[in-house]
């Protein structure tokens, strides 16, 4: 199979689709690959590294998605990228980056904390005579439990809520009862949040809108110079006041409350996020390039549960629903 990989072009964004390693598994395979000029020079791979694994380096994305029948990304397609697709096979291959993600929210928190992004001048860890940070954590997946994993070893003080008693349990007997838990309710949420001085805002649903499950009266009330990091901002964020923001312009105030809510998170280390991508995806790559996108649907149910788009149709319905359009079932289409 002839597989691309174009450079991405959301702002700020430096992660490449396939690391040179991953390259040469693939042609080692068998397959073809290409890939355009400087994609992974934002992770620290050159044009150079590429051309010495056998893969061919073009000048533009259009040679890429002219050509190509299997198109590797790391962000979802962007609306000039999508006109490009002609929708015969070709799959932008997309890739949650949650754990990557989890831990960066504390380290982006941190730094909004600090008084020259206007935060409260409180250091995670806290100092000798002085408390450490409070920091709340909403929603206890692979966001929740990486965010906690670099909180706890800040020496934060650490409130974890989530729906799940079984999965409090399970992480506050890996953290050896060195964190505190709540089943979420309102009035749970609504206490830890307005005493805390870092929120983190993990709550993911696959494929639908984050719920909304703190209000701007809520935000109104937190501590001035709190800060709140939204990891749930690519599906709209679970926090009322978030909105999108970059890497170049990563933080805003809202009620005096410091807000991070950078749309793409693990771009900001993307030699380590693409390096991880990479461990993720390249099994399920390596299958679609080997069996095509009919047969690798027929056979794994993996593939099929994750499409979302074919022969222009939706089969996503949680996506259809939040989109307002109609929803295809994607075996029809498939057979």
């Amino acid at each position: 199979m002839l597989i691309g990989v174009p450079k991405e072009i959301k702002p700020q964004e430096n992660r490449v689709g396939l690391t040179p390693e991953s390259v040469k598994e693939l042609i080692d395979d068998g397959n073809e690959v290409i890939i355009e000029r400087t994609a992974g020079q934002g992770s620290g791979f050159d044009d150079q590294n590429y051309k010495d694994v056998g893969a061919t380096v073009f000048e533009n994305a259009q040679d890429i998605f002219d050509r190509a029948e299997l198109i590797i990304k790391v962000k979802e397609p962007q609306d000039n990228e999508i006109k490009k697709l002609k929708d015969n096979g070709r799959l932008p291959l997309l890739a949650p980056m949650s754990e990557v993600a989890g831990r960066i929210s504390i380290q982006a928190g941190a730094r909004a904390l600090e008084m020259t992004n206007k935060g409260r001048g409180v250091l995670l860890s806290g100092a000798t005579g002085a408390p450490p940070a409070k920091v709340v954590i909403i929603g206890c997946g692979v966001v929740g439990f990486n965010a906690a994993l670099i909180a706890h070893g800040m020496k934060s003080n650490v409130m974890l809520i989530d729906q799940s008693e079984a999965r409090l349990n399970e992480l506050k007997n890996y953290f050896n009862d060195e964190v505190n838990t709540s089943i979420s309710t309102p009035e749970t949420i609504a206490e830890e949040v307005k005493n805390c001085d870092l929120l983190i805002g993990g709550v993911l649903i696959p494929g639908s809108s984050a719920p909304k499950l703190v209000s701007d009266e809520l935000v109104s009330k937190m501590k001035k110079g709190a800060a709140i990091v939204d990891v749930a901002i690519d599906q709209g964020g679970c926090i009322e006041t978030s909105k999108p923001t970059t890497h170049a312009d990563p933080v805003y105030i809202k009620h005096d409350v410091v807000h991070y809510c950078v749309t793409n998170m693990p771009g900001c280390v993307p030699r380590t996020s693409t390096i991880s991508l990479n461990q993720a995806t390249l099994p399920f790559v390596k299958k679609l390039a080997r069996d095509g996108l009919k047969k690798a649907l027929s056979d794994d149910r993996n593939f099929m549960n994750g499409l979302n788009v074919i022969k222009n149709k939706c089969t996503q319905a949680d996506v259809a629903r939040d989109l307002n359009i109609a929803f295809s079932n994607p075996e029809d289409l498939v057979a």
